[in-house]
């Protein structure tokens, strides 16, 4: 017995001396769901552990902006809209995408089609529900290429501040309104409304798509070798739990719903969410696209009489970490 007990006194001893997991604190944008299945599948599934990273998956919400969270040292990383970045970086908030999973936009404006909206010259008379806190931007640049004016009137459009939910079309209140194809485009179909009642605007088709749900860091932890080391391993694995969820859908969705505390979502929902994702992260191995940040920065300096930055950023994104993780 005593040499058991000393045998077992040594393992712990041995256990106390062994490195402890670098700890990394995500900051999603929204609440759980399978927007972020990636990142729960990487930590479902031991990816994370098999990098040496102990990761807490910190949940957003309405009264959560990523920025601030990183800004007050809440969050290592977070989760973004290269827009409401690139704003908070020229307002003195130096962040840098380090990692790009999402390739595509999943943004559109869903419309009903009894209206008569068939092309967006169609929307001028019209009342159209769009997202603030810089989800703005896209929508004024867009309607400034088309040459029609937010100041509402017969040859203008009537903006609606639209809340995140699909209340001011299902009631009337706007003829078009603001969905992502994988979360409120569901909630219209899900309310009884058929798609032959709708026509809808994705703004990757109309070519004025900007970036969304990178992974973003501070400037000048970046500059940190041990930080940056911490970064490779989290994006390497990161990607990792991205591709085994487009591979398995299904899987992934359940392991989304395990991981909501809030009980809110459901299986049907998440499930199909899980599907469109996969279509977004498609064709990313998590490495920024140059193009791609060229595209959305031209689309928010285009904003017309109030862009949402001023200049063309210097500085905004690093292939750093994404080459030393995906060699």
């Amino acid at each position: 017995m005593k040499h058991i007990l000393t045998a077992a006194a040594l393992a712990l001893g041995a256990a106390g001396t062994a490195q402890a997991a670098d700890e990394v604190r995500l900051q999603l944008q929204w609440v759980t769901q399978a927007q972020f299945a990636g990142y729960y599948v990487a930590l479902d599934k031991g990816f994370y552990g098999e990098e040496d990273l102990d990761v807490s998956i910190l949940p957003g919400g309405p009264d959560i902006a990523p920025p601030q969270v990183l800004a007050g040292g809440g969050a290592d990383v977070m989760l973004n809209w290269m827009p409401s970045a690139l704003a908070a970086r020229e307002k003195g908030l130096p962040l840098v995408n380090i990692a790009q999973p999402f390739k595509s936009s999943g943004l559109m404006l869903t419309c009903w089609k009894d209206t008569g909206i068939t092309s967006p010259a169609d929307f001028k008379g019209k009342t159209i529900g769009v997202w603030f806190f810089g989800n703005e931007y896209p929508f004024l640049s867009w309607m400034s290429k088309e040459g029609i004016s937010t100041d509402g009137g017969p040859d203008g459009v009537t903006v609606l501040k639209q809340g995140f939910n699909v209340d001011p079309l299902l009631q009337r209140q706007a003829d078009c309104i603001s969905t992502m194809t994988y979360n409120e485009y569901g909630q219209v179909l899900d309310s009884g409304v058929s798609e032959d009642e709708l026509v809808t605007f994705k703004y990757e088709d109309m070519g004025v798509a900007t970036l969304e749900d990178g992974i973003y860091a501070l400037e000048d932890k970046l500059e940190d070798p041990k930080f940056q080391d911490k970064m490779v391993r989290f994006v390497r694995a990161s990607m990792k739990g991205w591709k085994y969820a487009e591979a398995n859908p299904g899987e992934a969705a359940d392991i989304v719903l395990e991981n909501d505390a809030s009980g809110a979502q459901t299986e049907a929902h998440q499930q199909r969410m899980m599907v469109e994702i996969a279509k977004l992260t498609a064709g990313s191995n998590g490495t920024l696209d140059p193009a791609d940040f060229d595209r959305t920065v031209a689309t928010l300096l285009g904003g017309g009489s109030d862009p949402v930055i001023t200049k063309t950023p210097e500085g905004a994104w690093t292939h750093i970490i994404t080459d030393a993780a995906l060699k």
